[in-house]
């Protein structure tokens, strides 16, 4: 059992951790929580719960994902974690000379090239079809509802739809992107704070998915004006690209830290960076509360985890070192002395051969899920397919041009992947799902809500509430305008380059949800770095 102290609450919040027996949902919106709940309340187990609060979230948070992006999950049900894979391939007409023949040197952002086959809706599927108890038609009832109905711009999801606006209008400019424009921008500007937004053609595409169980969206009607637009606009996706397409159910990969095993998804995915790091902290003597020698490992361990990672995370078929060699105690130890007293500009190692949602579920009969979803930068492509309301995902942008390099663009290849779920288990109890979302930010924050809760033995509302740094590149590290000034002096006087944050939206934003084994009541925890809830019962 965690050792958490939940009366001691070392930094400031509006929130306190929150306790409940029935179920639990933790994520980034209210409204999705609140579906999610609902769910629960129908009947439905935490499996149903996960999916009715991602389809809710491409309604309610589009600024961070949508229908036409990528998935993956954990889920615990019966004893055993299960993985999902739910990420997207490059089509099989692209190819790194027919890019650089299009005039790029590296991989666009927007629109045709970067776009890659949306896992999302194969994931909602395949989730339901294995382990659900309601019907897909009920579960994503909730999303179709505020799709057609329209609900109140919240706080922070406004602000990051201004942001999205006003980048686009500056750089998308193409006929192509007009149809972004007329569902997210219908009044010739973003939403305001409060202000009622609906897409009905969004309500009438997961009608469709639901109906079909995804078939229209892989092999039918919706499949069929994806891949016409993509013609229209000289784009690479084609219909088979989608109709070929399959989620893999995949074995979760983990390190034992401390007494506990941490889990994340194997690559494509980047939580094996997260894991890398744990693996070289695990033998450095931690105190209970961190000091600056801690903050220091960390920032080291995670540096050299990154570089190690960027540098042989791809698709797993392509993939030079695996993922036994990457975690290999022999790699982290060789890692881990790199690590002195001074900051290191951190250099790939060699091993021995041997824009994103975030959402955690608990049920009454011991089922939970970590799951994530992205379109990634926001919205993704700035393409939204017309009449449909999908906005397409441009995870295509994280391939690399290089002929040499382990991520090089290939065709039907995934690419390294930022969105990563994560989960806690002690011996064979599950502890529970977490996940910090926000691109290259999310092994940085398993990392240190991992450490927060098992080191430092902090609830999980404190836990997230801590303050967080974000290594950048080289020795640059941002840190949280509430972080302690101190720490950061000491940490400049170590050879860190220290830049502070006036806006803590480049930090992350996450859930965490852990059961007590022996007695069965979940805590909760949700940020107060954006819009987020945990609902229960």
């Amino acid at each position: 059992m965690l050792q958490l102290d939940y009366l001691h609450y070392p930094y400031s919040s509006q929130r306190m951790t929150t306790f409940a027996a029935n179920g639990m949902v933790a994520t980034s919106q209210p409204l999705a929580a609140q579906a999610g709940l609902d769910i629960l309340k129908k009947g439905g187990n935490a499996i149903d719960a996960a999916i009715a609060t991602a389809a809710c979230l491409t309604v309610v948070e589009p600024t961070s994902n949508g229908i036409g992006g990528d998935a993956f999950a954990l889920v615990w049900v019966n004893g055993e974690l299960h993985g999902l894979n739910a990420s997207g391939y490059s089509p099989k007409a692209i190819s790194i000379e027919a890019v650089k023949e299009r005039g790029y040197n590296e991989m666009p952002k927007h629109g045709w090239v970067p776009v890659t086959v949306p896992g999302a809706p194969a994931a909602w599927v395949a989730l339901s079809k294995r382990f659900g108890r309601l019907p897909l038609t009920e579960v994503l009832k909730p999303a179709v509802e505020y799709a057609e109905n329209g609900y109140p711009i919240s706080p922070i999801l406004g602000k990051y739809w201004n942001y999205a606006f006003r980048e686009f209008q500056t750089y998308l400019k193409g006929p192509e992107f007009a149809s972004w424009f007329e569902i997210f921008a219908p009044r010739g500007r973003a939403p305001k704070i409060g202000e009622v937004w609906a897409s009905k053609d969004h309500a009438d595409t997961l009608r469709s998915i639901a109906k079909t169980e995804g078939e229209s969206f892989y092999r039918g009607e919706l499949a069929e004006k994806i891949a016409a637009y993509s013609k229209q606009y000289h784009g690479f996706l084609s219909f088979d690209d989608l109709a070929e397409y399959e989620v893999e159910w995949v074995k979760p990969i983990s390190v034992h830290y401390r007494g506990y095993d941490v889990w994340e998804i194997p690559p494509n995915g980047q939580g094996l960076i997260a894991l890398m790091a744990l693996n070289i902290m695990k033998e450095f003597d931690i105190p209970n509360i961190p000091t600056i020698e801690t903050y220091h490992q960390q920032i080291e361990a995670m540096k050299l985890a990154f570089v190690d990672g960027q540098t042989y995370i791809t698709d797993a078929r392509y993939m030079k070192h695996s993922v036994d060699e990457l975690l290999s105690e022999e790699f982290a130890r060789s890692r881990r002395k790199l690590i002195g007293e001074e900051a290191l500009f951190p250099e790939p190692g060699t091993p021995s051969k041997g824009g994103t949602v975030y959402l955690a579920t608990a049920d009454r009969e011991g089922n939970m899920v970590s799951f994530i979803q992205s379109n990634y930068m926001g919205f993704g492509s700035g393409l939204v397919v017309p009449g449909t309301g999908i906005a397409l995902q441009n995870r295509g942008h994280n391939f690399s041009l290089n002929e040499t390099h382990d991520n090089r663009l290939a065709p039907r290849k995934k690419t390294y992947h930022t969105i990563i779920p994560g989960f806690l288990t002690k011996g064979k109890e599950p502890i529970g799902p977490f996940g910090v979302m926000g691109g290259f930010m999310q092994p940085q924050g398993h990392l240190q809500v991992v450490m927060n809760t098992i080191d430092f033995h902090l609830n999980p509302q404190a836990a997230l509430d801590a303050p967080r740094w974000q290594w950048i590149e080289g020795k640059k590290i941002l840190v949280e305008h509430h972080f302690p000034h101190d720490i950061a002096q000491a940490l400049a006087r170590k050879g860190h380059d220290i830049h502070v944050a006036l806006d803590s939206g480049a930090f992350g934003r996450g859930q965490i949800i852990w059961r007590d084994p022996h007695t069965g009541v979940l805590a909760g925890g949700t940020e107060a770095r954006t819009d987020g809830m945990v609902a229960a019962w």
